[in-house]
């Protein structure tokens, strides 16, 4: 605990007072947000784990873990290549202005082809024929995914924005989900309603932005979009590769198991995942534009910085990823109503790859920071290519506990690479 202690007063000491206000003001808002967009699905969770059973419950989470891909493919790298790009920017107007025209132009036209192809998948697939409107159903979270400009707000540091909207939408459609879904026989007004409220927040933050920017959308010319999708070229494929090996689990265990199966693995990696999230998620947000800043102003103090915040983040995570091994049958059983053995144990094994995200993960989004996208890449690259027929294989042999001891392995592997790839960075 000493040790925290001393790495939070160092780390603060290397910021100047307006860096520690801005970071911290963002990190508020943003924990705010992380605290509604993934908590209130937790709190959900026992609601809707009872109500749907975990049959009906494992069918949604298969259908939103396919429809990230196309959530992946219409941000196509956006939410960190324009954001930096928008921070560094940000008392340029007219730069900002291209940015975000291009950017929005590039997520309509990939919006519409994943319309396309989630269309032929429901019509020529038959593991999806069967429960075609849940897909259909869900793929609106694409749409509302793709609308909200959080990566705008994010880049010129204006958090409350995308903090209010979220909180608005994250409680309306909690509400409406306790207010109407009452049996299985509801399950589809889960993702009719979870879609409707994100295409609404999405609409919304469309025209905040365009009354900051204060001028009419204009269609960009091929240069811009051609500049945006290189610039997001790295990024995409990173994240492309990083699913491979994370929502993939899900969908693995939904292809190779069952429905029921899928719902319990299912609640245990959601709640492995606020271990996460919090902290670390919204304090990564927070500081990566201001982070690109110092970089661009002097590389060592943005070196020194990381390494800080890196170390805070291994000691939070020491702390609190025991907790949560010892405790996973009572966390189980209160947020599922039982003691699943399934759920239980996917919540431990997974803790333990929490733990090497936490002790890594501003290490490797440094990388990005440092113009280093291509190193970045080629992390999650290799570990795509070694992790996603290793998940396969250990899913189709030992079902979800493959699943979820592959993640271990996977973790590991992108721990070593991206401390040879930080070495090789800082040594130029």
């Amino acid at each position: 605990m000493r040790f925290l202690f001393n790495q939070i007063k160092k780390t603060y000491g290397l910021a100047e007072p307006e860096e520690r206000k801005a970071v911290l003001n963002n990190f508020a808002f943003l924990s705010a947000l992380q605290a509604i967009t993934y908590l209130l699905p937790v709190l959900l969770l026992p609601y809707l784990f009872r109500v749907l059973g975990p049959d009906k419950f494992g069918l949604l989470a298969f259908a939103q873990a396919f429809s990230q891909y196309f959530i992946i493919l219409t941000d196509y790298g956006f939410n960190i290549s324009a954001t930096k790009e928008i921070s560094v920017r940000h008392q340029e107007p007219a730069l900002i202005n291209k940015t975000f025209h291009a950017v929005m132009t590039i997520k309509v036209f990939l919006l519409a082809l994943s319309a396309a192809i989630l269309l032929a998948t429901v019509l020529w697939v038959p593991r999806f024929q069967a429960d075609w409107l849940v897909y259909v159903l869900s793929f609106g979270t694409v749409a509302g995914s793709a609308l909200f400009p959080h990566w705008f707000f994010q880049g010129i540091e204006k958090m409350k924005p995308i903090a209010d909207l979220n909180i608005f939408g994250g409680v309306l459609s909690t509400v409406l989900i306790f207010a109407l879904v009452h049996s299985p026989e509801d399950y589809l007004l889960v993702p009719l309603i979870q879609s409707a409220v994100l295409i609404t927040t999405g609409l919304w933050g469309q025209y905040l932005v365009l009354q900051i920017l204060k001028v009419p959308f204009r269609f960009p010319p091929w240069a811009d979009l051609k500049k945006e999708l290189s610039a997001g070229w790295h990024v995409f494929i990173s994240v492309l590769a990083i699913n491979a090996y994370t929502t993939t689990r899900i969908f693995a265990v939904g292809l190779f198991t069952n429905n029921t199966l899928t719902g319990l693995y299912s609640a245990g990696e959601k709640i492995a995942g606020l271990f996460q999230t919090f902290p670390l998620m919204p304090f990564s947000q927070a500081l990566f534009p201001r982070l690109s800043k110092i970089f661009h102003k002097n590389k060592t103090r943005a070196f020194d910085f990381m390494e800080n915040i890196q170390r805070i983040t291994v000691a939070i995570s020491l702390i609190c990823i025991p907790i949560g091994f010892v405790f996973a049958p009572v966390i189980v059983r209160v947020l599922c109503g039982n003691y699943f053995q399934e759920a239980i144990w996917t919540l431990r094994i997974i803790l333990i790859s929490v733990l090497l995200v936490g002790s890594n993960a501003f290490r490797v989004q440094f990388l990005l920071i440092a113009g280093r996208p291509d190193l970045y890449a080629k992390i999650h690259i290799l570990a795509a290519g070694f992790g996603l027929p290793l998940l396969l294989g250990m899913t189709i042999t030992y079902s979800y506990l493959g699943a979820a001891m592959s993640t271990i392995a996977i973790e590991f592997g992108i721990f070593l690479l991206t401390i040879i790839a930080i070495k090789k960075v800082r040594l130029k």
